[in-house]
């Protein structure tokens, strides 16, 4: 079962520029380029392999959007915050 909302903000606080979208936590990103974009793809593939919890992902030129939420719980679950704060520290 997802999170109750009162779970969903006190993880809120814990990760940098996300969103709530409906069911889903949502954060856009900016790049130089298309090509710094896709690295960023690729790194935050590599974290979802690891984790085993995979984004939906969105790539318009250098610009990246995506989405986290988790099916089988039917919305928002601590997957999601591990998965937000993973790729969190892959722009530092």
């Amino acid at each position: 079962m997802a999170l109750p909302l009162m779970k969903i903000q006190q993880q809120m606080s814990q990760i940098t520029n996300w969103g709530i979208d409906g069911e889903c936590l949502l954060k856009e990103f900016e790049f130089s380029n298309f090509k710094e974009a896709i690295e960023f793809v690729n790194k935050t593939a590599e974290v979802a392999e690891r984790i085993n919890h995979h984004p939906n992902i969105m790539i318009d030129k250098k610009n990246v959007r995506l989405t986290l939420t988790t099916h089988e719980e039917r919305g928002i679950s601590l997957k999601d915050f591990e998965l937000a704060k993973a790729i969190d520290e892959i722009r530092k």
